[in-house]
């Protein structure tokens, strides 16, 4: 096909061939025209909505609208550039490059110059143009030659370059609504010219049940444009079987819903942001104790078909970072059910995860244990690695015992108790605690007890004495393997002090 040139330079393939409107989905037939028929969003194009108050004064900036397919983010731009009296391109970054994007901004430059009049510029899937493709833009972003609205489903402070962001102000858009759903496809059907209403049979039109309707608005997952796929695809299947109404009009059942449907639509991406919030909602589920949300986030992210490794790897996180000492089996049992997975897989996997969740969602929880941890780990990197204390320093010859290496350590197994007052940590950290555990669960008892020690403790510094164990323990003694090693050592280090007096 040969391309165009504009006046200003550049060239510019011809626009694909768009088929005429009946021959278009019903989704693409039944896009908003205005801003009143524009369904959803009301926080950006509501009465008080940001946007809408800005082209009430006729103002349009820059801008990136994010959010998941179905939300109206390519109509809303659409309407947002007649709301301002602009003219409206696209671009798709799937298929233009850099040369499309000039073609396209040296029209622009054309347009304003001679009739004054401004462009906006929607690229959708803007998440897609790489840097180089994204920095084109830039200079004509700041100029003022084309407003931008860039459309993308993937996190744009991950996606797109920093130096583009920055001209561009970031609107979030939501899934619709069960009832901004239902509007579109009531809308659908009522409508004759663009719609169902006189499309099918005979009698003309389209006519749903209410449980049938139900279904359609419910497995859409707040997605217009599947809304109205499903819905135009069990209207075929309909008619198709003839499936009537008294009316006449035909009229999809539940089962051509779902059908048309094939399976529930999930809002799930692996790689995108439908799986850090799914996975955000199952972690803090476990921690909520909801053992209800737990699980039905874990079926959500089985479903559309997340590695069941990293679930089971959130569930041993969990079972350490929110459980802790509060039950210690919380993570035998997340271990456990990894440990199954890896042996007989999914599906059946699924019953040792939906265990290991509902034992996590139901523990008592503490996070004193990782408290603990990082409460240390930010003195070491306040003071770096201190020295350790001689008398737990080990000493491989007695003759460093003349430096105080090893001296002074008193073994705990000596003393009533199984336990003796004496200091483990450096000089500089000896009043430092980072363990404090709470009163949840076991977590209850390992107070306790640290609390009878400090007092045994408390009360034989008092006293002056530490008591030793009056209880004779068994003797230990040494294997043959042990006290050959020993001899060993002691032969090699009479040689070394042969060798270095000779």
């Amino acid at each position: 096909m040969p391309a165009r040139t504009t006046r200003a330079g550049g060239a510019r393939p011809e626009a694909l061939f768009k088929p005429p409107p009946e021959r278009q989905p019903l989704a693409a037939r039944m896009r908003p025209r205005t801003l009143d028929e524009f369904v959803g969003q009301v926080h950006l194009v509501g009465e008080k909505g940001p946007l809408s108050r800005g082209i009430a004064r006729g103002h349009l900036a820059s801008l990136l609208l994010w959010g998941p397919p179905g939300t109206g983010k390519t109509s809303l731009a659409r309407l947002l550039a007649a709301a301002v009296g602009a003219e409206f391109a696209t671009l798709s970054a799937v298929m233009s490059g850099v040369a499309e994007v000039r073609a396209t901004i040296a029209e622009a430059q054309e347009r304003l110059a001679l009739n004054g009049q401004r462009t906006v510029l929607l690229i959708d899937e803007i998440h897609r143009f790489n840097k180089a493709q994204q920095d084109a833009l830039l200079p004509h972003v700041e100029d003022g030659t084309i407003t931008l609205v860039g459309a993308t489903t993937e996190n744009p402070y991950f996606e797109v370059n920093s130096a583009l962001l920055s001209r561009l102000r970031v609107w979030r858009l939501e899934p619709l609504a069960d009832e901004d759903v239902a509007t579109v496809v009531r809308r659908a059907l009522g409508d004759v010219e663009r719609g169902l209403a006189g499309d099918l049979g005979p009698a003309g039109g389209v006519v749903l049940g209410d449980e049938a309707f139900e279904h359609l608005v419910s497995i859409s997952g707040g997605d217009a444009r599947t809304a109205l796929n499903v819905l135009e695809g069990a209207a075929a299947l309909a008619e198709a079987a003839d499936r009537r109404g008294d009316d006449g009009r035909v009229s999809p059942s539940l089962t051509d819903v779902e059908e048309a449907a094939q399976q529930r639509i999930l809002a799930y991406d692996r790689a995108g942001d439908g799986h850090y919030d799914t996975v955000s909602a199952f972690i803090k589920s476990l921690r909520g104790n909801d053992p209800d949300a737990a699980v039905y986030w874990l079926a959500a992210m089985i479903a559309a078909g997340e590695d069941p490794r990293f679930i089971a790897r959130r569930l041993i996180i969990s079972a350490s970072e929110d459980v802790g000492n509060a039950d210690p089996r919380a993570l035998q049992v997340a271990t456990a059910a990894a440990f199954a997975l890896d042996w007989i897989g999914l599906p059946e996997a699924q019953y040792s995860l939906a265990q290991a969740a509902t034992y996590i969602a139901t523990a008592p929880k503490s996070n004193r244990a990782g408290a603990a941890y990082f409460a240390a780990a930010g003195d070491v990197e306040a003071l770096g690695s201190l020295s350790v204390p001689l008398h737990l320093r080990t000493a491989g010859d007695r003759r460093m015992k003349h430096h105080g290496i090893g001296v002074g350590y008193r073994n705990p197994h000596e003393f009533e108790g199984a336990d003796v007052d004496q200091r483990y940590l450096p000089d500089e950290l000896a009043e430092r605690r980072y363990y404090l555990p709470g009163d949840q669960g076991y977590e209850a008892t390992i107070s306790e007890r640290m609390a009878r020690r400090a007092s045994a403790r408390d009360a034989a510094r008092e006293a002056g004495k530490t008591p030793r164990n009056p209880i004779p323990g068994p003797t230990i003694g040494r294997s043959d393997s042990m006290r050959k090693r020993e001899d060993s050592r002691k032969r090699l280090a009479e040689t070394q002090k042969k060798d270095a007096a000779g």
